[in-house]
């Protein structure tokens, strides 16, 4: 996986670019929706997690309320690790499919010298076994807000079902981990929205 932290103002506007030839073959906007979304877990309690699809289907944003892991003295182990498991309902006409194209994770992290924070996302479409994983590591020390971009290697490319549709699972998790045990660590909402954000790109082709 290639990762990298780049500026939120770039990130947001230009990650999820496919290429010419997934556009043109893409399906009619108005007629994929995303139905439905199913999350638990302990980074997304119900009620805490937001969903938006861009206009040309090309991107969907899922913005969480309460994904925060934390590490340091005085801070209950269970909170180092925070994780949610999502299970996406999109329609879209048959005779296409999709794919995961790209990820852009935003939100803050505070680190003390020491400290590593991981931030993964692992996609899977339901009956299918071949998985897909977005992945981006941050080092200590570090403060701020952050947008990171992760594209998903050709390789690794896993593409909906032709002839059906088949529900996207994403299993995403924050950790933090110091072999110091008097260090700090945060990773939660950036200071702009007050949100956690996650856009994923796909890119669509015909079957």
């Amino acid at each position: 996986m290639l990762a990298s932290i780049v500026t939120l103002v770039l990130a947001t506007a230009a990650f999820a670019m496919p290429a010419n030839n997934a556009v043109r073959a893409a399906p009619d906007p108005s007629q994929v929706t995303l139905n439905n979304i199913v999350y638990g877990g302990s980074g997304c309690p119900q009620g805490s997690v937001g969903s938006y699809i861009s206009p040309d289907r090309q991107t969907f944003t899922l913005i969480f309320d309460q994904y925060v892991a934390a590490i340091g003295p005085g801070v209950a182990v269970s909170q180092s690790r925070k994780n949610c498991q999502l299970n996406l309902d999109l329609k879209y006409p048959g005779g296409f499919q999709y794919s995961i194209l790209n990820t852009v994770y935003r939100g803050y992290a505070g680190l003390d010298a020491g400290v590593t924070g991981v931030q993964s996302t692992t996609f899977y479409f339901s009956g299918q076994t071949a998985q897909t994983t977005t992945s981006t590591t941050f080092k200590g020390p570090v403060s701020g807000d952050y947008a990171t971009q992760d594209s998903v290697d050709l390789t690794s490319t896993i593409w909906s079902p032709c002839g059906s549709t088949a529900a996207l699972n994403m299993n995403s998790q924050v950790r933090l981990t110091s072999p110091n045990n008097n260090a700090k660590g945060l990773l939660t909402d950036d200071s702009i929205d007050g949100k956690i954000t996650f856009v994923v790109g796909v890119q669509w082709q015909k079957c």
